[in-house]
C-alpha cells in the first residue's frame, strides 16, 4: 500500500527542489529563496517517503487572487504513479488556496505534460493569448 503525504515544506526540501531544477533547465540554478513564499506556502508531495513533486503558491494580501507556479517533479522519479501524484499535489493546493480564500487561481505552463494535467483539472486553457497562460475560478 502507498503512503501518500502532501505537506508543506520543512528543512532541506528547498535544496531537494533545487537539485530538481537543476537537471530539468539543464544546469540552471533554481528559483532564490528570497524570491519564493514562506515554507507553509511551498508544497510537497511524497511517496512511500519519496519526494516526487512540489509547487508554490503566492497569495495575494488584498484580492482573492493566488498563482501557482514553478510545479518541478523529482526526474528520478519514474513510478506509474507519477502523474497521478503531480495531479493530486495540484489539487491539495487547489485546496489550500480555497481555505486560504483564494477565488481565482492561475499559473504559468511551457509544459504540455502539466497542461494536460491542467487540462484535467478543469482548468482554462486560452491559446489566444499565450500557450502558457492557464487560470480557474475555485
Amino acid at each position: 500500500m502507498e503512503k501518500i503525504i502532501f505537506r508543506s515544506f520543512k528543512k532541506g526540501d528547498y535544496e531537494i527542489a533545487c537539485g530538481w531544477w537543476e537537471w530539468w533547465w539543464k544546469g540552471q540554478e533554481g528559483i532564490e529563496r528570497r524570491i519564493l513564499p514562506d515554507d507553509n506556502r511551498c508544497f510537497i508531495i511524497e511517496c512511500n517517503d519519496i519526494p516526487v513533486a512540489c509547487g508554490f503558491l503566492f497569495v495575494d494580501k488584498k484580492a482573492p487572487v493566488g498563482y501557482l507556479t514553478w510545479v518541478i517533479s523529482n526526474p528520478e522519479y519514474r513510478e506509474k504513479n507519477r502523474r497521478q501524484l503531480l495531479e493530486l499535489l495540484i489539487e491539495n493546493i487547489e485546496k489550500q488556496a480555497k481555505i486560504l480564500g483564494v477565488e481565482f487561481l492561475f499559473t504559468v505552463c511551457g509544459n504540455k505534460h502539466l497542461e494536460k494535467i491542467h487540462k484535467k483539472l478543469n482548468w482554462w486553457i486560452d491559446k489566444s493569448v499565450t500557450s502558457y497562460e492557464i487560470f480557474k475560478y475555485i
